[in-house]
Order: structure tokens, then C-alpha cells, then sequence
């Protein structure tokens, strides 16, 4: 019971500090947090598949399922808000 009370003591501090964090990012350097953010979903994806890699069903490979449907969302969705704000900077070929 401590080791749960620790962990969710740790989550909802870092919930906190994170929400302080981000709040606190100017908007020009959202595009290169951005890519980072995607670097380590990427770590996340590799360890999940890790997790996920046996072939018979425990509570650990349903985990790393999951994990890796959540973190193909987060990438693929991350480059796409990359893509979307670097087309806000390119000039116009068209003027």
C-alpha cells in the first residue's frame, strides 16, 4: 500500500510541476519542444514493444499494448502539430 500511495504521490506532483512548466513555454519554442517530446515517445513506443513482446497474455504484455497504441498516437499526432506550425512560418510561393 505505501509503494502505491508513493506513486500516486509522485504522479500527481508531476502533473503539477508539468502544467507549471508548460504554461510557462514562450510559443516560439513550442515547434522544438514538440520534436523532442517526439524523440521520447519514440523511447516509450521501442520499451513498449519490449513490454509487449511475449507471446502469451499477462498483465504486462496487455500493458505494453496499450503503451504502444498510446505512444503511435502521441508521435504520429506530435508530427503532425510539427508539420502544421512549421507551414505557419514558410513563405507563401504564390506573392
Amino acid at each position: 500500500m505505501g509503494v502505491l500511495l508513493i506513486g500516486v504521490y509522485v504522479f500527481v506532483l508531476s502533473m503539477f510541476v508539468g502544467f507549471e512548466i508548460i504554461t510557462k513555454i514562450p510559443p516560439t519554442l513550442h515547434t522544438p519542444l514538440m520534436s523532442g517530446a517526439n524523440a521520447i515517445s519514440g523511447i516509450t513506443l521501442v520499451g513498449s514493444l519490449y513490454a509487449a513482446q511475449r507471446g502469451e497474455v499477462t498483465v504486462s504484455s496487455v500493458l505494453g499494448c496499450l503503451a504502444i497504441a498510446f505512444a503511435t498516437v502521441n508521435v504520429v499526432g506530435g508530427f503532425l502539430v510539427t508539420d502544421r506550425m512549421l507551414k505557419m512560418f514558410r513563405k507563401d510561393k504564390r506573392k
